[in-house]
């Protein structure tokens, strides 16, 4: 059983940056592949970025957001830089043995964090 808890997320303008943490709870850390989902009013959940236990990372907004874990802490990290109005949505941090973009493949969530980008 794996718990998570995602902080950081708030209102920020364009241009700006968040980082959005993702706490785990459970001795099953380690070996799960973590991943952030964002969902907006109307549309589909979508992957954000995903790594594996093994700390390789797929990001599907490249080149402004970077997803990072600290096995230590417990912890993941989604770095989001040159924030957009279209990076509107609540992001969810999400564990699984599985991985992959489908977030059906993932067994565990957080609750979601607010994440809104004023023009």
């Amino acid at each position: 059983q794996v718990q998570l808890v995602e902080s950081g997320g708030g209102l920020v303008q364009a241009g700006g940056s968040l980082r959005l943490s993702c706490a785990a709870s459970g001795r099953t850390f380690s070996s799960q592949h973590m991943a952030w989902f964002r969902q907006a009013p109307g549309k589909e959940r979508e992957l954000v970025a995903a790594i594996t236990w093994s700390g390789i990372s797929t990001v599907s907004v490249s080149g402004r957001f970077t997803i990072s874990r600290d096995t230590a802490k417990n912890t993941v990290y989604l770095q989001m830089n040159s924030l957009r109005p279209d990076d509107t949505a609540v992001y969810y941090c999400a564990a699984g043995f599985n991985g992959g973009s489908d977030w059906r493949l993932y067994d565990y969530w957080g609750q979601g964090t607010q994440v809104t980008v004023s023009s």
